[in-house]
């Protein structure tokens, strides 16, 4: 069957060209802006905050912030393509995670370092937030637990520990070795692990000593004896470029050196998860000189209130512009696609097979791939993501629908006369749309879902009040985002069964 669709997959390239670049450029503020990012827990997005309205007086255009862009791998490639300008991070973990060695004695040692990759360390913040483990306080004073030590010596302690904290250079690995646990640990949301420990589901949880929650749900900090973690001092690791490319706001932000110690950053973690207080309060109060325990003069806000918050139709109007563009873009590569190699038994299985295997791919992973081969964060590999994911069930349901059509009504087309081309649209799409149909509204399905997760490279969504909610723990932020997601799918659906009645309707007419 020869067919003359390169037009169609001509345009639907053109089009995926042009929405990619349409999302990039939205992703890529100009050079006049700072965009400063943050990791995905709450004393990141706290930080991120303070840097950037530290800033915002002396730049020409209002600060980007990039919240919670996952692990520190996916940040630091973000600050390393060029996607931010700077964020917070510590000095232990850019020793170990990032230079990939030993820890540095000075902040000198650490720039020599980072030079060659455009990058720099400066402005310390005042804080060490560093690593430990902690139990619940009356464990600690049943078992005599004091020490890491002490922990090793009852593996029967069910350890849960946040999953990054489980890959790290100086985590769970070389702690284990240090000490000799023999446990092993379950993988957790360092938020949720809080949760875990208060109900009793396990013992001991990887803690940051600045968190707010060890006091309130009295957990004991065991001490590192052995003295297995560096220092974790806060630092802004930022880009080479950045003091010449915007010197005002640099001497701004050199301001803050200094200026945060343990106690006000535990107050302000505080006000986060156990107030409710939005990070951008929270760092306007603080840089305002009323940050140290002040209450703020907005309320704890109830469900109702995160739900129907101000940024629902924001959000909204991202998620839909995530499904959509994927969608569509996915339905214009992989319809031609599919119909291009399915008379061709071995090139469709081939295809049908790379586009399962895209499919296995962690979407964080391949979220993170994408920013190392584009360079970017945002719109643009969540699109690309999306894209990808969806073009499995589409093309399949378009291979199964044309395979479906009866051999006797392909012979007829050929007995009237009709070409390859013609016979394609006059006879087996139309018979193959239903099933084709069915894989678009799968396609959909999936879409919605994994948009979600686009929240973690600040592409936007209601993944974004996900993300945020599991920082925080906050049970009714998650549901303040999961639901409009729900109901975004549920909407989807009946759509597509709207389309699906209105064809059987058709086809009863004809």
């Amino acid at each position: 069957m020869q067919l003359p669709h390169h037009r169609m997959l001509r345009a639907a390239l053109l089009l995926l060209a042009m929405a990619w670049l349409g999302a990039a450029a939205s992703a890529q503020p100009g050079d006049g802006a700072l965009r400063v990012g943050s990791k995905r827990f709450t004393e990141s997005y706290i930080l991120a905050e303070l840097l950037a309205q530290t800033a915002a007086p002396h730049t020409a255009s209002p600060p980007v912030v990039r919240q919670g862009l996952g692990n520190t791998a996916i940040v630091y490639e973000a600050l390393r393509s060029g996607a931010i300008d700077l964020y917070a991070e510590y000095t232990g973990t850019i020793a170990l995670e990032i230079l990939k060695g030993s820890p540095a004695d000075t902040r000198e040692a650490m720039n020599a370092a980072l030079a060659p990759m455009g990058l720099g360390v400066a402005i310390p913040l005042g804080f060490n937030d560093g690593y430990a483990l902690a139990v619940r306080a009356a464990d600690a004073e049943r078992l005599g637990l004091r020490t890491l030590s002490d922990l090793a010596k009852h593996p029967e302690l069910k350890l849960g520990l946040s999953n990054e904290f489980l890959g790290r250079a100086d985590g769970w690995k070389g702690l284990a070795a240090r000490y000799g646990f023999t446990q092993v640990p379950i993988g957790l949301d360092h938020g949720l692990a809080y949760e875990a420990v208060a109900a009793k589901q396990i013992d001991a949880i990887d803690i940051y000593t600045t968190d707010a929650k060890i006091e309130h749900l009295g957990l004991r900090v065991l001490e590192d004896d052995k003295k297995y973690f560096p220092r974790y001092d806060a630092v802004v690791l930022y880009r080479l470029d950045l003091p010449a490319r915007l010197p005002k706001a640099w001497a701004a932000l050199r301001a803050l050196e200094g200026r945060i110690d343990e106690h006000a950053m535990i107050a302000m973690n505080a006000r986060a998860e156990l107030q409710s207080v939005p990070f951008d309060a929270i760092a306007r109060d603080f840089l305002a000189g009323t940050g140290k325990g002040a209450k703020t003069q907005e309320t704890r806000r109830g469900f109702s209130a995160k739900l129907f918050g101000p940024d629902l139709w924001q959000l909204a109007r991202q998620h839909l512009v995530l499904v959509a563009v994927s969608v569509g873009v996915a339905i214009l590569i992989g319809v031609p696609l599919a119909i291009l190699v399915f008379p061709h038994v071995r090139l469709r299985a081939l295809v049908l097979g790379f586009a399962s295997l895209l499919q296995t791919v962690p979407s964080l992973a391949l979220l993170a791939v994408l920013i190392s081969m584009l360079g970017a964060i945002g719109a643009l590999p969540a699109l690309i993501a999306l894209t990808l994911y969806s073009l499995l069930p589409i093309m399949r349901n378009t291979v199964t629908g044309l395979a479906e059509v009866p051999n006797g009504l392909r012979l007829a087309g050929t007995a009237l006369g009709m070409t390859p081309p013609q016979s394609l649209r006059l006879v087996l799409l139309p018979l193959a749309l239903p099933t084709l149909l069915a894989g678009v509204r799968t396609a959909t399905a999936i879409a919605i879902g994994t948009a979600t997760i686009a929240a973690f490279i600040g592409a936007g969504g209601f993944g974004e009040r996900i993300v945020t909610g599991l920082a925080l723990n906050d049970r009714e932020l998650l549901l303040a985002g999961a639901l409009p997601a729900a109901a975004l799918a549920l909407l989807s659906e009946g759509i597509f069964e709207l389309i699906e009645l209105a064809m059987r309707r058709r086809r009863r007419k004809g």
